[in-house]
């Protein structure tokens, strides 16, 4: 992808609906993505990383329209053009609706993404100008309990490897985005493996559970499924794949972030190869 031509990123912000998240309540808010961390909300930490990669265009917010003029007073000093976009009733009709008239390469992440940084998104979109239609940013089991021991505890099992989601995707052009579908009852699959059952197909589970898939395979399998590219982004700084999901991750995560400042730099990411060691599958957890 041709640097000036730039690429469009929307942020997930909204909260279940009927729901108060657990982190947010504890600390006295009503939505998690305004919950302060190392001295900002976490959707701020987000929007950085977001504005500081070379070609973005403009930012867009899903979230509840009650809290569109605390967005935007948050983001007003770190990216000029901000839309906030109403969130619908599940994530692929949020994502849906806050790319409609979006051409080009999008980036899709989450408000409690706060460790991502300027070096994950390049990689992302240079997957796609590597010709993918979709990407998708993972980590190796081993990068991610190397960034911090307690900051991820779910991890996907393939005959290559374990790995943890990034929370980080991107799509060629509005098109891809019918990929979102995957994630209409929310992406969690660790969590919930039947959502990975609609997602994959019951024979690619079946094959995965068996240790017969690499990442790439499975991977392959499912472009075949959706017709299209989809492509892992594997990043070498496994703190990417530690969101703020809890108490306890908030805590890594505020360590993290920390640490990243003392160091005075926002690390950028280098590509990681995929190792072929084989990993017996027994559980999604």
């Amino acid at each position: 992808m041709p640097r000036e031509a730039g690429f469009n990123a929307v942020i997930l912000a909204a909260r279940r609906r009927g729901t108060v998240d657990p982190l947010a309540a504890t600390l006295g808010s009503s939505h998690k993505c305004v919950v302060p961390i190392a001295g900002a909300p976490l959707i701020a930490h987000v929007a950085r990383a977001l504005a500081a990669t070379p070609g973005l265009a403009r930012l867009r917010v899903v979230v509840e329209p009650e809290m569109f003029d605390a967005i935007t007073a948050i983001l007003r000093e770190i990216a000029a053009m901000i839309d906030c976009v109403p969130a619908a009733d599940n994530l692929a009709d949020s994502v849906f609706a806050a790319t409609q008239g979006i051409d080009g390469p999008i980036v899709v992440t989450t408000a409690d993404n706060v460790l991502l940084t300027p070096g994950a998104v390049e990689q992302m979109l240079a997957t796609l100008a590597g010709g993918a239609d979709v990407a998708l940013a993972m980590a190796t089991q081993g990068a991610v309990l190397a960034a911090h021991p307690e900051g991820q505890r779910r991890f996907y099992r393939f005959a290559d490897d374990a790995y943890s989601n990034c929370n980080l995707y991107a799509f060629a052009g509005r098109d891809a985005v019918n990929a979102a579908e995957s994630f209409r009852s929310g992406g969690q699959f660790a969590k919930k493996p039947l959502r990975l059952v609609a997602a994959v197909g019951p024979v690619n589970l079946a094959l995965m559970l068996l240790g017969k898939l690499t990442l790439a395979g499975a991977l392959g399998r499912m472009s075949r499924r959706f017709r299209l590219k989809v492509a892992p982004v594997i990043l070498a700084d496994g703190s990417h794949a530690i969101d703020v999901d809890n108490e306890r991750t908030y805590r890594v995560a505020g360590l993290l972030l920390a640490r990243r400042a003392a160091g005075g730099t926002m690390p950028m990411c280098r590509p990681a190869a995929l190792r072929h060691r084989r990993v017996a599958i027994t559980d999604l957890s």
